[in-house]
């Protein structure tokens, strides 16, 4: 009897026990059993179930080579210049079908000095895919594989999204461990919006107005979609936190872009080919005047070019921004955020204050006068060595690697705005680490391609952006 019941104790966890003077245990009847199997399956299929079955199947893997110069170290590189070779080198991304002909968006660090790009997709079919085009200022790319009718994914927006509200993240992390190709799911909240994350040592690149997320984003997760509860993808998953502060692995802070960036950015490489980046004509002050954003409420407007769209709108020197488009500007990063996402030829609405008596003003953007302007080539003028410790001390330097900036011709100063005693830090979201890889990375743009150069001054880090010509 002990047994009997010990065994219909456990029985009865799933289904009910009955006894037979008989028979002994008799099974449930099967109806009554496939309505409990159908009310446990229905408890398991939650909204992260159904958020991942409607993404999944647009999600792809992204393997890229690229040949890269490596020097060949030996004891006797202190008298002689190391050789250097040239190696095939493998990393992976994701990336998400957003037209049925082959159109897939993914971050622009995947797929940059790509020689060769391969496609995977759920089912394990691989595909050659072409980079339509890329902008590394808001690290999105698009890439094309020769196949049509393919699934793709839902579309929502981030405007709306709650703090706390489910999110969903798919991928392909550690894609090179792993034998089959579909995508992984992770799930959690999202944490933040709006989110602006500085510049460091590790990634002086800028990284504007995300969505912070504490669903797991990992090493090949780069480029895959962030989806809401409801199937719908709302971000670009884009960067990690680690403990170390490289890329290591995430630590529950994971970053995404707003799918609206990366859909306008898209749209518009697809159109021409390229991005055009939006001129206001003014710049505010940065990063030394916390104080000064805290205090007024606003950032400070420090320099209005002559007829360009700030000066023309009205705006002068010294007056405070406080709102633009309806967004409140905390410091100079919110109005980097903004500017990051407006068109060649938008009205922008300007909220300031002026000698402390408030004010609403309109201006037009334009183009950048870099992309507008008589291109020359300017690498010729600037001469670069790579920091080391030593220089690091005898310059009284902040970083401690990237290129120092020793000579430069007034022809390239003026074309590029950097000086003598800067130090190049990032061209796009590629760390600079030695002197000849600011060659390599200029050299490797596309002729008329905008891009960004992080760099040193004084202590802090800023930015500019130029478009080169060849």
């Amino acid at each position: 009897m002990r047994a009997l019941a010990t065994s219909c104790l456990l029985a009865g966890v799933l289904a009910s026990c009955q006894r037979s003077s008989r028979d002994g245990i008799i099974p449930p009847a099967s109806a009554q059993r496939s309505a409990e199997n159908a009310t446990l399956s229905t408890s398991r299929k939650t909204a992260v179930v159904d958020a991942a079955n409607r993404v999944a199947p647009a999600v792809v893997s992204i393997t890229v080579t690229s040949l890269r110069r490596v020097s060949e170290r030996g004891p006797w590189d202190f008298f002689f210049i190391p050789r250097e070779t040239q190696r095939l080198v493998q990393s992976s991304g994701t990336g998400f079908v957003v037209k049925p002909d082959g159109v897939i968006i993914t971050n622009q660090h995947v797929v940059a000095a790509a020689d060769s790009i391969t496609v995977t997709l759920p089912d394990g079919t691989s595909l050659p895919g072409k980079l339509v085009g890329e902008d590394p200022t808001t690290d999105i790319a698009v890439v094309r594989v020769p196949r049509t009718g393919m699934p793709v994914v839902p579309l929502g927006t981030s405007s709306d999204l709650m703090i706390g509200e489910w999110v969903v993240a798919l991928g392909d992390p550690y894609a090179y461990l792993l034998g089959n190709a579909e995508p992984t799911v992770t799930a959690g909240v999202v944490s933040a919006t709006h989110r602006n994350i500085l510049p460091n040592d590790e990634q002086p690149g800028l990284y504007l107005d995300m969505i912070q997320t504490d669903a797991a984003i990992n090493p090949g997760n780069s480029g895959g979609p962030l989806a809401n509860a409801l199937g719908e993808v709302v971000g670009v998953n884009s960067s990690i936190f680690t403990g170390g502060g490289g890329s290591s692995g995430s630590i529950g802070l994971g970053f995404a872009i707003p799918i609206e960036r990366a859909l306008r950015v898209a749209d518009e490489i697809l159109r021409t080919g390229n991005v055009r980046r939006a001129w206001t004509g003014l710049d505010v002050a940065g990063p030394d005047a916390m104080q000064d954003w805290r205090r007024q409420g606003g950032v400070t407007v420090t320099r209005v070019v002559a007829d360009g769209p700030a000066a023309r709108g009205g705006i002068t020197e010294g007056a405070v921004l406080v709102e633009v488009n309806g967004r409140r500007l905390h410091n100079y990063l919110d109005w980097e955020a903004v500017k990051l996402d407006l068109h060649v030829g938008d009205e922008v609405r300007v909220r300031l204050l002026r000698g402390g008596t408030p004010e609403e003003r309109k201006l037009t953007t334009g183009d950048l006068p870099t992309s507008t302007a008589t291109k020359v080539t300017v690498l010729r003028g600037l001469e670069v060595v790579t920091v080391t410790q030593a220089i690091q001390g005898e310059r009284r330097l902040r970083t401690a690697k990237g290129a120092l900036i020793v000579g430069i011709s007034d022809e390239a100063r003026r074309g590029t705005g950097l000086q003598a005693g800067d130090v190049i830090l990032a061209i796009n979201r590629s760390l600079v680490t030695s002197a000849r890889q600011v060659a390599d990375l200029l050299e490797a743009s596309r002729s008329d391609q905008a891009f960004r150069i992080y760099f040193e001054r004084s202590g802090m880090t800023v930015f500019t952006d130029l478009v080169f010509g060849r």
